[in-house]
């Protein structure tokens, strides 16, 4: 196996504020960065990954990628999210990765959600 791994997933977003919200909801937490001439816009760090949200500027939109996150809990994180007015695209059911649920962020973006294991594999 190769020894390589994801450091950095790059979205961009015709509203930067509206999307910092959803990926709140997640718990991602977000720095404004700005680097040399270019423009403002969101960093912030899952696990090990940089997770960049950009304004949309006109160019390709990337609504085509589909990211997917280990969350605590897949109920309540959907919960959370539709009462804040998500898209739930599948809502939670069991499968072979375990509690699954698909939602869309507010650009579109389809987001995975599973439950992470706990401690004991269970």
């Amino acid at each position: 196996m190769a020894d390589v791994a994801v450091s950095l997933i790059v979205l961009r977003s015709a509203d930067l504020a509206r999307a910092e919200a959803f990926y709140n909801l997640l718990g991602i937490t977000f720095d404004r960065e700005r680097h040399g001439s270019g423009p403002e816009h969101l960093a912030g760090r899952v696990g090990p990954l940089v997770f960049e949200l950009y304004p949309l500027d006109g160019g390709s939109g990337t609504t085509s990628v589909r990211l997917g996150f280990r969350v605590a809990s897949v109920r309540e994180t959907v919960a959370k999210l539709a009462e804040a007015g998500a898209r739930i695209v599948t809502p939670p059911t069991n499968g072979t990765w375990g509690l699954r649920a698909v939602v869309a962020d507010p650009d579109g973006h389809r987001i995975e959600l599973v439950e992470r294991e706990s401690e004991d594999g269970k």
